[in-house]
């Protein structure tokens, strides 16, 4: 089968809807299909380049402001329109709703191709990095639902990595495309727990022995890491040897520096910056309990790489969270940006060796049902049910 997929955010920009699209393409080129990418330029010039088993085609770009490492292609209609005639697809597969994204849908019913459709996107994911819009945040996040429900529904499928996801789309009983939630799914090879080399403490300055509260993505407003800098001030009241280790890089990544010195925790926080693939996995293998502040998740794949390195999760009860953090099973949800119930769910799980154990063992348990090779094989049948219909 010839597969496009058109992601206005992919590799190797860092966040989910990007590691995503790169494990979609890799997986189902590795499945014996042809794949093709269409994304933005890195240089902001067109090209073409090959990654490992697919061929990326880079549109035109011009960087956008708000997040690192990303850029957007604002005009991309003509060279999308090209790029589809030439690999002439069976199917084509949209990440975002974005330019790109827009181009493939135009084009793609209009070739009468078949289309899905994945959101992977919150409103608040971009709204909370444009601070200046926060007084008119509550209209401008039902437009762009709207705006949204209307763009997927001239798809022929659509997926959310979750069902939550699927009920805060809050759009099923205007759309009547089929939807259906399929996970992003993780490598589960890859997420394993075990003990990282010494080598990895050394470099990033971690200490060995010590409860490691850790969090992985990117350092962006939507994610409200300062919450979580916070709360861990009273994480080492109660737990002087504790460490946190925040990995990732972003906008916000100056202002968290700033913060940690001001709390007297310049020792105790470590920010490691972009990591390599094979660093995270290890960094992942480092952490006693995972913490995730954000309430802007439609899944969180950081999230189902650390329950699959045996981490138990701390989180907040919003977005889709609840779906991996199971509160009192592999770990404790928290009320949004409510830094003392946060402290104290990292606290229960640091001080109580027995029950750390217990939520590791079921947080790998909802892992083991997040198999990337199940999402690849859902993915290809949906492909293959919209081809022969």
């Amino acid at each position: 089968m010839k597969i496009l997929i058109a992601s206005d955010l992919h590799y190797p920009t860092i966040n989910g809807v990007a590691t995503f699209s790169r494990n979609l393409a890799r997986g189902l080129a590795d499945m014996g299909h042809e794949v093709l990418v269409i994304a933005p330029s890195q240089t902001g010039k067109k090209c073409k380049e090959v990654d490992g088993n697919h061929v990326i085609v880079r549109t035109v770009s011009v960087p956008f402001p708000f997040y690192q490492n990303f850029r957007i292609s604002l005009n991309p209609a003509r060279e999308v329109r090209k790029i589809i005639e030439d690999f002439d697809p069976d199917v084509i597969h949209i990440q975002m709703l974005m330019w790109i994204g827009q181009a493939a849908m135009r084009f793609g019913n209009k070739l009468g191709i078949p289309i899905v459709s994945t959101n992977h996107a919150m409103p608040e994911n971009l709204m909370d990095n444009l601070k200046l819009l926060a007084p008119v945040s509550r209209p401008i996040n039902y437009i762009l639902k709207a705006y949204g429900a209307r763009f997927h529904s001239k798809a022929d499928f659509i997926t959310m990595p979750t069902q939550s996801a699927i009920d805060m789309f809050n759009a099923s009983d205007k759309i009547t495309t089929p939807m259906e939630p399929v996970s992003n799914g993780i490598d589960l090879t890859h997420f394993t727990p075990g003990q990282a080399p010494d080598e990895v403490y050394e470099r990033f300055a971690i200490p060995k022995g010590a409860p490691i509260v850790t969090y992985v993505g990117r350092l962006d407003a939507e994610k409200h890491l300062p919450v979580l800098v916070r709360a861990f001030v009273r994480v080492k009241s109660i737990i002087p040897t504790a460490h946190l280790v925040i990995v990732g890089d972003g906008t916000e990544k100056p202002a968290l520096h700033t913060l940690a010195k001001q709390l007297g925790l310049e020792e105790s926080v470590t920010l490691t910056g972009r990591v390599s693939d094979e660093d995270l996995q290890a960094l992942h293998k480092i952490g006693t309990v995972f913490a995730m502040p954000s309430p802007a998740e439609l899944q969180s794949i950081a999230t189902l790489e650390a329950m699959a390195s045996g981490q138990p999760i701390v989180a907040v009860d919003a977005g889709a969270l609840k779906e991996l953090c199971q509160d009192q099973r592999n770990g404790y949800l928290c009320e949004q940006d409510d830094e003392v119930m946060i402290a104290d769910g990292i606290v229960a799980i640091l001080s109580d060796p027995a029950k750390r154990t217990a939520m590791s063992a079921e947080s790998l348990a909802i892992a083991n049902t997040h198999d990337m090779r199940t999402t690849l094989k859902r993915f290809e049948d949906i492909y293959t049910s919209l081809v022969k219909a």
